[in-house]
């Protein structure tokens, strides 16, 4: 199996499609999503909702093999962080197959639009992803990561 195609069903299987109360609650306020398939296993702790900070590990043959660093925050003006938030895991669901970081490069539903700008490559990237509200950034995003050999 490569890389990619785990990523992208560990990225769907977890907080994009399970969300707050599908995860495991760790002593210390953090929660995880945790997937496995072959010789593949995925974990994701973040802490915090707004703003909120985590880090997905993925290890191969039980050791660590590629991680990726995530910080976010819905904007103070914007009242329903909820919503934002339930937009997002749509937006996760539709990983890019060629890049499979986030979600898609451009995802809209009505009035809100999920923009996606990394850089690099699997094994060395960064980038941003965030959420326009009739033209104004109420969410916002960074990443970045890489193989660990």
């Amino acid at each position: 199996m490569k890389l990619k195609d785990f990523l992208i069903n560990a990225k769907i299987t977890g907080y994009a499609t399970g969300g707050e109360g599908n995860e495991i609650k760790l002593p210390d306020g953090g929660k995880k999503f945790q997937y496995q398939e072959q010789e593949f296993e995925y974990g994701d702790i973040y802490y915090g909702f707004n703003p909120f900070s985590g880090q997905e590990v993925v290890r191969k043959n039980n050791e660590v093999f590629w991680i990726m660093n995530y910080y976010g925050f819905v904007n103070n003006n914007f009242e329903d962080v909820s919503s934002i938030y339930q937009f997002l895991k749509l937006a996760l669901q539709r990983p890019d197959p060629n890049l499979p970081l986030r979600g898609p490069n451009k995802f809209e539903i009505d009035d809100l639009i999920y923009l996606n700008t990394p850089t690099g490559n699997i094994s060395f990237f960064t980038g941003q992803e965030r959420i326009q509200f009739h033209d104004e950034s109420i969410y916002k995003l960074y990443y970045h990561g890489g193989l660990i050999k």
